[in-house]
């Protein structure tokens, strides 16, 4: 089949992959409640009370800190496997075999992962915020920041997914990947905490640019910074999303 003739617009496309995409929360929503909610409340519990020796500031890195744990199980972690059981299922084969574009089941899929994250990282923030008695400042400009934080963090669940040996390699792989994203730079501590090593590490982290991105739009204040880690976060989204695509294996064409 010629990829173009007949070809759905983009549009209906990715609506399609969309809602194929969203019919995963039959057995994500089990996953979510454990990984998306309980295991970012309890390192909060765990991390939270020693962490009130440093006042409401390093309460608000522990608080932000369970809040990007949140999206990376729930987008990363959750995307890996998602790939992993495509590619070994021969699900992208399928798809291949379809007038659609790749790049939309790349995009399809992390949007319905981000969309299903979005209920576990609600109840993360409020119950973090009212453990901790750190005060809430959202600002407008959080719809644009938390999507763009979420991200490059799919796109690197992506790249487990497609480059894992098999679906029983994902999980190992993951869970280390994340705890190495949580504990390089301030995503959790305050920086002043951390080896100086450490912190110049943390400039090559995505988590390092979504912490203080998110810090900045749900507890405040908004500064300057905000637009540096934004830059930063679309710049890595673009370069993730793109290496994607290229790995999305497409034989069926």
């Amino acid at each position: 089949m010629s990829p173009n003739r007949n070809a759905p617009s983009v549009y209906a496309q990715l609506v399609d992959l969309l809602l194929i995409q969203l019919s995963n929360y039959r057995w994500a929503w089990r996953g979510t409640v454990v990984t998306g909610v309980v295991a970012p409340v309890m390192m909060l519990l765990a991390i939270g009370l020693p962490a009130k020796q440093y006042g409401t500031g390093g309460l608000a890195y522990v608080l932000v800190g369970s809040v990007v744990m949140s999206l990376m199980f729930q987008n990363q972690n959750q995307v890996a496997h998602n790939f992993a059981f495509m590619k070994a299922m021969g699900t992208l084969d399928y798809f291949a075999t379809l007038p659609i574009h790749r790049a939309i089941v790349v995009v399809g899929t992390v949007s319905a992962f981000f969309l299903l994250s979005l209920p576990a990282l609600g109840v993360t923030l409020l119950l973090g915020a009212l453990f901790l008695g750190v005060p809430l400042a959202v600002d407008p400009v959080a719809l644009l920041v938390v999507p763009l934080c979420a991200l490059p963090l799919a796109g690197v669940g992506a790249l487990i997914g497609l480059l894992a040996p098999g679906p029983q390699d994902v999980g190992p792989i993951a869970l280390v990947t994340t705890m190495a994203m949580l504990f390089v730079g301030p995503v959790i501590l305050p920086p002043d905490t951390l080896p100086d090593w450490l912190m110049a590490v943390s400039h090559v982290s995505p988590t390092n640019y979504a912490a203080s991105a998110i810090q900045q739009v749900l507890v405040g204040p908004v500064t300057g910074r905000l637009w540096v880690d934004v830059g930063v976060l679309a710049a890595l989204t673009a370069v993730v999303l793109w290496v994607v695509g290229r790995k999305v294996p497409w034989h069926a064409r």
